[in-house]
C-alpha cells in the first residue's frame, strides 16, 4: 500500500486530529506522512471569522492540494467544512465523534445563570452569539439593550484562555471537543444543553476527505469511520445545505443514532435557526427510523446515508414551515451584503 499523504492545518487542534488519524491508520499497517498547509483563516487571525468573507477559510487551500494530487487525504474539523459538494472529492470517513456540545468557561462564575448583566462573553461564533443574546434576554427581560456584552474573540484555544485569564472577558463559550482534545477539560465549568444551546453542524467531528477516484484510499479510510457519527453529521449537513446556510449563519443542529432492543435504529435530529440578534428563533426535532424488516436483505449503509440526508432536508423544511422562511431570507441578505462589501474592500485600499 502507498504512503498516504495527510493534509492538515498547522494549528494545535488540527495537528491533534491529524496525529490521531495517522495513529489509527498506522494500526492498520498504513504509512502516513503529515503535510501542513496554511489556510487563509490561519493567516488572518486578528479579524472576526464573520469578517473574513466567503466560506471555507479553513479548508479551501487543503482541498485545492487534494484536487491537485499534492496530498491524498484532507483532515478537517467538520464544522469548518462547507456543505457545498466539490466535484471529484468525497467525504470518505467520519471517525467516532467527541462530545459536540458547547461549554461555559469562566474563572469567576460557575454558569451562565451566575453572570451579571453587562458581563463580557467571548465567542468566535455567530451561532453562539445569537444563542447567548437570546438566553441573556430570558435571564434579564427588563434589560435595556443586550443583557450581556458578547464580543468576538479570535486565536487558538490557548490564546482565548489567556485573554480570559488576563481579565479581558468574564467568560468564554467554546467547543467541548477542542478543550478535551488539547488537555483543557478542567477549564469547563458547565456544559450548555439543548433546547437553549445546540452545537454547530459537525461540531466535535473529524471529516476525512479524499478524491472520489482514489478507491484504495477510500476503502482504507472507511475502516476507521464510525457509522453513528457519519449518519449524524450527514443529517446535520443536509439541513445546513437545504437552508443554504454556512458556518457564519446562526444555525445549530445535533444528530444522534439510537439503537433499540431489536434491529431497528433511530436517527434523531434537533435543529434551530436564529436571527443575528437572537430575538427570533425556530426549533424542531425529527427522526428517521432504520427498519431492516422493510428491505429484502440487510439495509445497505449507503441507503442509511441517503435516509440521513433526507432527514436533514425534511428538518429544514419543517423550520421553514414554522415561519423561518423570512428569517432565512434576511440572514442570506445580510450575509451576501457583508460578503460583497468585503469583496470590494481590497479595491478601495
Amino acid at each position: 500500500m502507498k504512503t498516504i499523504r495527510l493534509g492538515t492545518r498547522p494549528s494545535a487542534l488540527a495537528l491533534w486530529q491529524a496525529n490521531w488519524t495517522r495513529d489509527a491508520l498506522t494500526k492498520l499497517g498504513v504509512d502516513v506522512e503529515i503535510v501542513k498547509i496554511v489556510t487563509s483563516g490561519d493567516v488572518n487571525r486578528a479579524a472576526a471569522i464573520a469578517n473574513l468573507g466567503a466560506q471555507g477559510v479553513f479548508t479551501k487551500e487543503i482541498q485545492r492540494a487534494l484536487l491537485n494530487g499534492e496530498i491524498d487525504v484532507a483532515a478537517h474539523s467538520l464544522k469548518d467544512l462547507p456543505v457545498e459538494k466539490i466535484p471529484g472529492l468525497k467525504l470518505a470517513a467520519v471517525p467516532a465523534r467527541e462530545d459536540p456540545r458547547d461549554v461555559f468557561v469562566s474563572n469567576r462564575f460557575a454558569s451562565l445563570d451566575e453572570l451579571p448583566q453587562g458581563a463580557k462573553i467571548g465567542t468566535s461564533s455567530m451561532r453562539r452569539k445569537s444563542m447567548l443574546l437570546q438566553y441573556g434576554a430570558k435571564r434579564f427581560p427588563d434589560a435595556e439593550g443586550d443583557a450581556w456584552d458578547v464580543r468576538d474573540i479570535r486565536g487558538n484555544v490557548e490564546t482565548r484562555l489567556k485573554k480570559l485569564d488576563d481579565g479581558e472577558f468574564d467568560a468564554l463559550v467554546l467547543a467541548s471537543a477542542g478543550l478535551k482534545r488539547l488537555g483543557f477539560e478542567s477549564r469547563i465549568r458547565r456544559f450548555l444543553e439543548k433546547p437553549d444551546f445546540l452545537p454547530a453542524v459537525g461540531q466535535g467531528a473529524l471529516g476525512l476527505e479524499t478524491r472520489e477516484d482514489d478507491l484504495e484510499t477510500v476503502e482504507t479510510l472507511e475502516k476507521i469511520s464510525d457509522s453513528a457519527a457519519m449518519l449524524s453529521v450527514l443529517a446535520e449537513r443536509a439541513l445546513l445545505a437545504e437552508l443554504q446556510g454556512g458556518c457564519l449563519v446562526p444555525i445549530g443542529a445535533q444528530g444522534a443514532l439510537f439503537p433499540t432492543d431489536g434491529e431497528i435504529e433511530i436517527l434523531s435530529l434537533d435543529a434551530q435557526i436564529l436571527s443575528f440578534d437572537g430575538k427570533r428563533s425556530f426549533q424542531t426535532t425529527s427522526i428517521q427510523i432504520f427498519d431492516p424488516s422493510k428491505y429484502p436483505s440487510e439495509l445497505p449503509f449507503e441507503t442509511k446515508k441517503e435516509l440521513a440526508e433526507i432527514l436533514g432536508r425534511g428538518c429544514a423544511q419543517m423550520l421553514m414551515e414554522q415561519g423561518a422562511a423570512d428569517l432565512v431570507e434576511e440572514i442570506r441578505r445580510v450575509r451576501d451584503e457583508r460578503n460583497e462589501k468585503l469583496r470590494k474592500r481590497p479595491a478601495q485600499n
